[in-house]
């Protein structure tokens, strides 16, 4: 059973797991979304005294909490015990493309040369963690949600600015791609 569980699984068999949960949650009335657990995070500790935004029924939102504290768990998990040790599987082209902007890939899940602390302290390094971080913060709560919210729980219940954000994601990847990211590491 471990050895299945180390393999990945084909599209179909994540596709009808990811499909199943959705059913359950419309079923139960509820909405899958990632980013709103800071705002119920911040309700808990008080924000909402200080800002309108976080004033709102947190405990609502326990069961949310629940599948953030089950993703770091299942992330512990893995990395301990069912990380089946074979590298990441990219195209030739993009290891070639990394390799064009200096990045070595060696199967790593993120390249070491970017995710250490030698190079977070910087100038460029603490320059991309604190934009990137503002960037993704900005835009999740700018477009009401984040990737996962939009792409998976707002596309299945039909809602048409879930389809909007998720057409300005993939642009938004496709600018950064082919227009930033070289610049950023040129």
């Amino acid at each position: 059973m471990i050895e299945v569980l180390k393999q990945p699984w084909p599209w179909y068999v994540s596709g009808l797991a990811i499909s199943a949960i959705m059913l359950a949650l419309i079923f139960f009335g509820k909405s899958f979304g990632f980013s709103s657990n800071l705002r119920t995070i911040c309700s808990m500790i008080g924000a909402g005294k200080r800002a309108p935004f976080f004033d709102f029924d947190w405990k609502a939102q326990r069961w949310n909490l629940m599948f953030l504290v089950g993703a770091v768990i299942g992330g512990f998990i893995f990395s301990h015990w069912l990380d089946s040790g074979v590298p990441l599987a990219l195209s030739d082209a993009t290891v070639a493309d990394l390799k064009g902007l200096g990045i070595d890939f060696d199967g790593q899940t993120v390249p070491l040369q970017l995710f250490n602390w030698e190079y977070l302290f910087t100038l460029k390094g603490l320059f991309i963690f604190l934009g990137g971080g503002f960037l993704v913060g900005f835009g999740t709560r700018y477009a009401g949600g984040c990737t996962s919210g939009h792409a998976i729980s707002g596309l299945s219940n039909l809602q048409l600015p879930s389809l909007i954000a998720v057409i300005g994601f993939f642009i938004g990847g496709l600018v950064m791609t082919h227009l930033i990211f070289p610049l950023l590491f040129a």
